[in-house]
């Protein structure tokens, strides 16, 4: 599939020079810097050395201090509280982190994930059931809960209280829970709003902690949970987030919880993890006890302090995973193949799949595949106990979200946000709501919004390139949305006559500039085998890539990580 290229503006030419002199780093690390707003010495130390006092006070966000007198209460009063959560990474992380923190100062805490299948997403009318019937009154919802206005009612009328931990868009009404934390309601000045929702169960906790002399100290250990959400929950890694990911990644490193120790030992993972492991490592194991069996089963292993009961149920979850992509496989090759028999479908500008068979936890992994596929917002819906399901994808630039809204009289219920939603309907308003959704984003989406992007840093030459600017750009991270690694481009280059394909469809070659054949760099791009054609035609053409470090057979070697090759490329432009 063909890409646009962006090629950022440069920053201004004297900020560059005066930032370079002020820190001691060449122009084009302190142009990347200035495109990430950061301007001066402070604010680079900050980057560079992030600290856990930079975190916002937690009790800036609105109805924190009611949330924590709530609790405080429930505990003087020996009530019974129940941490309740979704069934992905986000949720059972989140559920794990409160209820480890609760149950280290008090006893009657238990914890409830809702059934993905009898069940669905959210606050549900058994959960709350289950909390009346076992005498909880109350509830610490997290992950889920903003627009749940009927079930906070209902569970009203059991007596039962609500505190809501969301970091998805509220409707109009909030609901009337005893709290309602969501740094995204209209009405709370809460200095960041990007938080996952294991990030807010965490504020909670930091809140709780600091009101009662708890030293920060003792919260330091459930950071892993708190990056594993970020990072899977695909959250920009920026302001807050980023600080917390940053000591995340240090903890899980350092002092992993027993459970994620096991996982890692299990598949063998022995290296130092980043962003990038926990979103296809950690995060897809967790999710797959939610997907196949039971989120229980994840917090269960996440909270797991003894080796031997970690160990089975890292070997149960890991089992789930394996499961799981067999269902994913299977489900993406049908899906593909309906796409390729259904001439009408192709030519849309959105891809609506539904089959009553699919397994309801893999639609939403399957949705992105069918959207790197055809680049374009997607929808996989699947039936169950007389509903129609499923999870809608977007592309760069498109609001899925707002469109599925625009439809809502079709649904019987959605939620999400701009680039990911779950969603579910009659059936009898499958066809209609397809329709609809189709005309809405064709009214709204771009042509240019419907080839992928490819958003680069700046152009560079390879002689530019070497172990000390690889250094400082390692320091840049964690890497993720709102925090990228910097992306390059070299125009006029050469391979050296030995690309080939290696694996399915990865491209390996090697690279130089014009004549400078002694100065080149080893590449892989993965996914990239369409391009060998032009790469081996002998001719110049152009790359972008991200600046890596390979290890193989112990020895350090600079890398590129190639996300596109052109056969050419405008040099007055920035976009292509």
């Amino acid at each position: 599939m063909e890409k646009r290229w962006k090629i950022k503006e440069p920053a201004d030419a004297e900020a560059v020079k005066k930032l370079s002199e002020s820190l001691n780093v060449n122009s084009i690390i302190a142009n990347l810097l200035l495109q990430r707003g950061i301007s001066d010495f402070d604010s680079a130390k900050k980057f560079f050395r992030p600290s856990l006092s930079d975190l916002h006070d937690p009790f800036l966000m609105e109805d924190m201090d009611k949330a924590v007198e709530r609790i405080e209460q429930a505990i003087k009063n020996e009530e019974n509280i129940l941490v309740y959560g979704d069934y992905d990474v986000d949720g059972t992380s989140a559920v794990a982190l409160v209820f480890s923190f609760l149950s280290s100062i008090y006893a009657n805490v238990h914890f409830y994930i809702p059934d993905r299948y009898k069940e669905g997403y959210g606050i549900s009318t058994t959960g709350i059931d289950f909390a009346s019937e076992n005498n909880f009154s109350l509830i610490i919802a997290l992950d889920c809960g903003i627009k749940a206005n009927d079930k906070i009612t209902y569970a009203k009328e059991k007596k039962i209280d609500f505190i809501i931990c969301d970091h998805h868009l509220p409707d109009e009404k909030i609901p009337d829970a005893v709290a309602v934390l969501d740094p995204k309601r209209p009405d709370c000045n809460y200095p960041y709003k990007e938080l996952s929702g294991c990030g807010l169960g965490f504020k909670l906790v930091q809140a709780y902690a600091q009101k009662n002399n708890i030293d920060f100290e003792n919260l330091e250990q459930y950071l892993d949970l708190v990056v594993i959400s970020i990072a899977s929950d695909i959250v920009p890694i920026t302001d807050e987030n980023r600080t917390l990911a940053y000591f995340g990644l240090k903890q899980i490193n350092t002092a992993p919880r027993q459970g994620i120790k096991t996982l890692l030992e299990i598949n063998n993972v022995k290296r130092e993890l980043t962003i990038t492991d926990l979103v296809f490592i950690i995060g897809p194991r967790i999710n797959a006890a939610g997907r196949v069996d039971s989120g229980s089963k994840a917090v269960e292993l996440l909270i797991s302090a003894n080796p031997e009961i970690a160990k089975l149920a890292s070997e149960e979850i890991n089992k789930h995973n394996l499961d799981r992509r067999g269902l994913d496989t299977s489900t993406t090759e049908h899906a593909l193949q309906m796409i390729d028999d259904n001439e009408e479908l192709q030519r849309k500008k959105t891809t609506v799949v539904f089959h009553a068979e699919w397994h309801k936890g893999v639609v939403g992994i399957v949705a992105s595949r069918l959207t790197e596929k055809y680049y374009r917002p997607t929808i996989v819906l699947t039936q169950s106990n007389g509903m129609i399901s499923g999870s809608a994808r977007s592309v760069k630039d498109f609001d899925v979200y707002e469109a599925i809204s625009t439809c809502s009289d079709l649904l019987e219920q959605f939620g999400g946000h701009k680039f990911a939603a779950g969603l579910s309907l009659k059936p009898e308003n499958l066809k209609p709501f397809t329709d609809k959704f189709e005309k809405v984003v064709s009214a709204t989406i771009t042509d240019e919004m419907l080839i992928p992007q490819v958003e680069i840093d700046m152009e560079i030459d390879f002689a530019e390139i070497n172990p000390k600017m690889l250094g400082i750009i390692k320091h840049f991270g964690p890497f993720g949305p709102g925090n990228m690694a910097p992306v390059f481009v070299t125009k006029n280059v050469t391979d050296k006559g030995w690309a080939k394909i290696v694996g399915t469809n990865h491209l390996k070659m090697d690279v130089y500039k014009e004549s400078n054949f002694q100065n080149s760099f080893s590449s892989i791009g993965f996914g990239l085998g369409e391009k060998l054609k032009i790469v081996s035609s002998k001719k110049i053409f152009s790359v972008c890539y991200t600046i890596e470090e390979n290890i193989f057979n112990g020895k350090v070697s600079l890398q590129l990580n190639v996300k596109d090759v052109k056969d050419s490329l405008d040099n007055n432009s920035a976009h292509l």
